[in-house]
């Protein structure tokens, strides 16, 4: 795993509560993130896997693993940005999420790009 500043991808995360998927009766809580992701780095490189730590409001953690993003494994050159929206599902009303991409440069240098925690919560609803 490379520190070189040639190796880094910026990550932003906006996230919403999506109240017709949900039922706070059930404890079903839905929410949606999307992720902006650029290459901030010099190299062009490709994020081949996502690593998810998911934790709702009890402390019960779950975790997701699997190949690429939303089906796709995106090629980014330098200063190029992808976007994409994909959502979780808790059983309580607020959470967090956070992990890291595994990224590999066109030069063959693999690294991780960190996702730092970001909140998930249901807003308030005044009756």
């Amino acid at each position: 795993m490379s520190k070189d500043k040639r190796y880094v991808f910026s990550v932003q995360v906006e996230t919403a509560f999506v109240p017709e998927q949900s039922d706070v009766e059930q404890n079903r809580y839905v929410f949606s993130y999307t992720i902006h992701i650029e290459n901030t780095g010099n190299v062009a490189a490709q994020l081949i896997s996502r690593h998810w730590i998911i934790t709702d409001a009890t402390g019960k953690t779950q975790e997701v693993r699997g190949l690429g993003v939303v089906g796709q494994q995106p090629l980014l050159q330098p200063g190029e940005r992808f976007q994409y929206t994909s959502g979780t599902m808790l059983a309580t009303p607020v959470g967090e999420m956070r992990g890291f991409y595994h990224i590999t440069a066109e030069d063959g240098t693999q690294f991780d790009s960190e996702i730092a925690t970001f909140t998930l919560n249901m807003p308030r609803v005044l009756h």
